[in-house]
């Protein structure tokens, strides 16, 4: 109960403190510079809208997919010590045969 209590006070400790900055701190309107698209003291050369090929944003999208489904696999060196590893094999191989199976059927 006195962890409970301890996270709740930090929690609204930490609320409190940062919503009285928030108040505390100058609200200024950003001027014309600061609305720019370009803060580095050059005039734009060009348009900022340029459209982007669909191949740029399927590359991201799967390199941000296969990176985060990646992850689901860190906690595999723990998970092989506990009581049966085959079951932990199995779940490994299945989730590396279905990333596999998708990225042939995007690459295709």
């Amino acid at each position: 109960m006195n962890m409970i209590m301890f996270m709740l006070t930090m929690s609204f400790l930490i609320t409190a403190i940062l919503t009285m900055l928030n108040l505390w701190l100058a609200q200024t309107t950003p001027d014309s510079e600061k609305l720019s698209p370009y803060e580095c003291g050059f005039d734009p050369l060009g348009s900022a809208r340029l459209p982007f090929s669909i191949r740029f944003f399927l590359v991201a999208i799967l390199f941000l997919l296969f990176d985060l489904e990646i992850a689901l696999l860190l906690p595999l060196p723990w998970a092989t010590q506990l009581d049966s590893p085959i079951t932990t094999l199995t779940w490994t191989s299945m989730i590396l045969l279905l990333l596999t199976l998708g990225l042939i059927y995007e690459w295709i």
